[in-house]
């Protein structure tokens, strides 16, 4: 293990001819209409173990060290993991890919299957979230992820440093569950991201990007700083176990090459993955589809329709008594 680097720094079913009652032309008229009406966006149910970091705005950086510059970012809607990756969940991914195992896989301290993975380079993190659908965070995510829906607390859980709330500073002597400090979680929802393990993020680490960073969805400079040349270098977040409370604020850069484990026994990562708006169209449309098969009688498709609606938009309490009413038709045949 290595000592830290200093700070540097649809044909519609009108047009296929079928009669259909007066009441229930008027009612799918009335919900075509509507179709074109809804205001905002929204998004499928979050994918397990993930949260929602809604599109919007955010103070990424602080005052606290020359290369964390504050500036206005703004960042379209996507998710990131509840939780680091667990040794249970990269086991899974090892025996199905016969990837290698990280550092530190057998020692006894940090292997729980509980636990958050360590000992994983850049490359290992990456290859397990493309393996799992999803991407590693950028840097902004990953910040605006920790600070919450207000968009500057210094720590996930708020402004005053609370050992209570974070495994750091060999505290603990070793790492922790994944879902340990729930009363440390960020605003939105996220474990651990400060301590417990430093985090790999897409970004590559230059010390001025902060200076030049677009406003719009960041994605890091084009290659990182060459550190001691030893090669280019990837930002780390998050503080761990091992470090020192300077490291756990929100805004804190660290780093390390790619392809290096080097302080492994603190090194790990979650997962990210773009929000794509539902199409509300398609979704009221579904709707609309079940309110014509009920009115047809036709129960089994009315309730296929619900459910595509549903899918969509699960939360919607008159899709919710849509369905019910009919399972229950369907319940008394």
């Amino acid at each position: 293990m290595t000592t830290f680097p200093s700070r540097s720094h649809h044909q519609s079913h009108y047009q296929r001819g079928f009669a259909m009652p007066t009441y229930q032309l008027t009612i799918s008229t009335s919900i075509l209409a509507s179709l074109f009406l809804f205001t905002s966006p929204t998004f499928s149910a979050d994918p397990e173990n993930m949260v929602l970091i809604p599109r919007g705005e955010f103070i990424m950086g602080s005052q606290e060290h020359q290369d964390e510059k504050p500036h206005n970012v703004v960042l379209d809607a996507y998710y990131i993991d509840k939780f680091e990756v667990s040794n249970k969940d990269y086991k899974e991914f090892m025996k199905t890919t016969s990837h290698a195992a990280p550092a530190y896989w057998d020692d006894p301290r940090l292997n729980k299957p509980e636990q958050p993975v360590v000992g994983v380079n850049w490359y290992d993190a990456s290859g397990y979230c493309e393996y799992k659908g999803k991407r590693l965070p950028t840097e902004a995510e990953w910040e605006r992820a920790a600070k919450g829906p207000e968009g500057h607390a210094h720590y996930p859980w708020g402004h005053q440093l609370d050992k209570s709330k974070a495994n750091y500073g060999q505290n603990v002597g070793h790492t922790t569950a994944v879902d340990s400090y729930p009363e440390g979680v960020s605003g939105y929802g996220a474990y651990n991201m400060a301590g417990n393990v430093f985090e790999w993020v897409a970004d590559w680490y230059d010390p001025t990007y902060f200076s030049v960073s677009p406003a719009m969805n960041p994605q890091g400079p084009a290659t990182g700083l060459n550190f001691a040349n030893q090669g280019p270098v990837k930002v780390l977040k998050g503080g761990s176990w091992l470090a020192p409370s300077s490291s756990l604020h929100t805004s804190h850069r660290f780093w390390n090459q790619p392809e290096n484990n080097s302080y492994g026994v603190g090194l790990g990562f979650r997962c990210a993955q773009s929000a794509s708006p539902v199409n509300l169209q398609t979704v009221q449309y579904d709707f609309m589809h079940a309110l014509i098969s009920m009115g047809q009688e036709k129960w089994q498709e009315a309730l296929t329709s619900i459910d595509k609606a549903l899918k969509g938009n699960p939360d919607n309490a008159e899709y919710l008594q849509t369905k019910a009413l009919i399972v229950d038709q369907i319940n008394k045949k």
